[in-house]
């Protein structure tokens, strides 16, 4: 991919690049996975709505999951197939909407599924509860549903088995950025708890955080976990990766603003950590950039920052052959997931450009942003 990059200076930047054709090899994994399998596998919008390129996707997999009515409205009209929602809570306001956008509604405790049963199953919907497994396998505590007071899930102490006519299906999701090893051990945790209640359902929701299409997952143990869970239980089987679809298929361009010191080198861009990239204050995580190293990694290292008024706007520090001046272009990989979908427009900073490549390694401009987009969110 860095030789079709060779033509970014003609690129307005900041600039969302999605190159479709990662994408698809990244969907023909996850549609191998499917057909060994026998699982269901939906887009997770959560991490990537990029809908011009739905009806590529859509060739792969069987359809959305949402986190509430908007990203439900979004893979209905645009996507197709199937159509799941979870939400911490639904409100009467939009639970109307949301079951005419959505198959299959997943409910995060039983006071929730007392409130909307009825009208969820005369609507004629699949209807799940999200159970905790208590079974935590990660250290990244912002994305861990099963930490202590969670607020994601039903445990099993408070499970209510008399609440259960109705319920289609049960949901967990507990993983991030994980191997099937993670996947296995919640399992385990699952069935000790809630697996007298599986005989009764149709589906089982493994939920998302597979990083199924990363270089070093074990996708044999995957398919071997969810042959063996649907042989014993007999029900379907859904997986709802985000990342895993769209992994390394889009890149941030930037440009650098400018270049001063005070104690270390430090260049200015374009690009924001807090507006365009928020993951990498929140998770935190460091990107990497095309022709960059770490620290000390190469002859002259840079402290990068964003245009916003917040000093921890700091995207990290990087190495290069030669110092950076303004004009130059840097490339951040692996940012099409979980950065459209959460950016802003704090202090005014506008929003990235998006395009895409084709196989030519040409660009195409898909959406320009300007002042009407930040002042129609303000009033």
């Amino acid at each position: 991919m860095t030789d079709a990059f060779e033509f970014t200076e003609k690129i307005r930047t900041p600039a969302y690049v999605v190159d479709p054709v990662a994408l698809e090899k990244n969907l023909k994994c996850l549609a191998d996975v499917s057909a060994r399998s026998g699982a269901r596998i939906l887009l997770a919008q959560k991490a990537f709505s990029m809908f011009h390129l739905y009806p590529l996707i859509a060739k792969y997999l069987h359809g959305t999951t949402a986190s509430g009515l908007y990203e439900a409205r979004l893979g209905h009209e645009r996507f197709g197939g199937e159509t799941h929602i979870f939400s911490p809570a639904y409100t009467d306001e939009n639970f109307s909407e949301i079951i005419k956008v959505s198959d299959h509604i997943v409910f995060n405790s039983f006071s929730q599924w007392i409130t909307y049963r009825d009208k969820a199953l005369s609507a004629g919907k699949s209807c799940g509860i999200r159970v905790n497994p208590e079974c935590s396998t990660q250290d990244h505590a912002i994305y861990d549903p099963c930490s202590p007071f969670s607020r994601l899930g039903v445990t099993i102490d408070n499970f209510r088995e008399d609440l259960l006519e109705g319920i289609s299906g049960l949901h967990f999701h507990t993983l991030c950025e994980q191997n099937s090893d993670a996947l296995e051990s919640t399992l385990t945790a699952f069935e000790s708890k809630f697996g007298r209640f599986i005989p009764q359902m149709k589906w089982i929701n493994f939920g998302g955080g597979h990083h199924i299409t990363r270089a070093d997952y074990d996708v044999g143990k995957l398919i071997a976990l969810i042959k063996s869970f649907k042989s014993k239980y007999a029900v379907e089987v859904y997986l709802e990766p985000g990342e895993a679809v769209a992994l390394n298929a889009g890149y941030l361009v930037s440009t650098v603003v400018d270049v001063f010191e005070n104690g270390m080198p430090i260049a200015i861009l374009d690009t924001s950590a807090a507006c365009h990239m928020p993951d990498v204050i929140e998770m935190p995580y460091r990107p990497n950039i095309i022709g960059a190293g770490s620290p000390g990694e190469k002859p002259y290292t840079f402290r990068l920052g964003g245009p916003t008024c917040l000093a921890g706007d700091i995207i990290g520090d990087y190495a290069f052959d030669s110092p950076l001046s303004p004009g130059d272009r840097l490339i951040f990989c692996d940012m099409a997931i979980y950065s459209m979908v959460k950016n802003n427009t704090f202090n005014g900073i506008p929003l990235p450009d998006i395009g895409v490549t084709d196989e030519s390694g040409s660009y195409h401009l898909i959406r320009r942003f300007n002042y009407s987009d930040f002042e129609s969110r303000l009033s």
